[in-house]
């Protein structure tokens, strides 16, 4: 059973997929602090200031608009709408680049087209290098 494991962990696939996933995870947070500290910022600045990740609608009574999105979860449920935005242009810048990506490699996989294979000579193409072949054969 153990050398069965083994043999299925260290298969290449499941190397890959490892792989991938701790890749995935660094991309991800890369794409995370480019919306947030990047992204939103200019859209908030575009928008007069405004700050997606603190809208939120109040669920309970506790919650009100006047607390920041973090103090209104602590105090009761809230609905975060302004994350939902910031997590939802995340998704889409994500899937946009793997997009690119995806196109590249699919790209580079293509091989080029082939060269259409020569035509056969003919007759008098035959017949010409058939003499030019017996003039090179004379001393000159």
């Amino acid at each position: 059973m153990l050398q069965d494991f083994k043999n299925f962990a260290l298969r290449g696939n499941v190397v890959d997929l490892a792989v991938g996933v701790i890749i995935g995870a660094a991309f991800g947070k890369i794409i995370d602090s480019m919306v947030g500290d990047v992204i939103m910022p200019v859209i908030g600045a575009v928008t007069g200031g405004l700050d997606f990740s603190n809208y939120f609608i109040p669920l309970s009574k506790a919650a009100h608009t006047d607390m920041t999105y973090e103090e209104a979860k602590k105090v009761g449920a809230v609905v975060g709408y302004g994350q939902f935005i910031t997590v939802a242009v995340n998704f889409i810048i994500i899937a946009f680049v793997l997009f690119l990506v995806i196109q590249a490699f699919e790209r580079m996989k293509k091989k080029p087209a082939e060269a259409p294979a020569a035509a056969e000579p003919t007759k008098t193409e035959v017949l010409l290098t058939e003499i030019r072949d017996a003039l090179r054969g004379q001393p000159q």
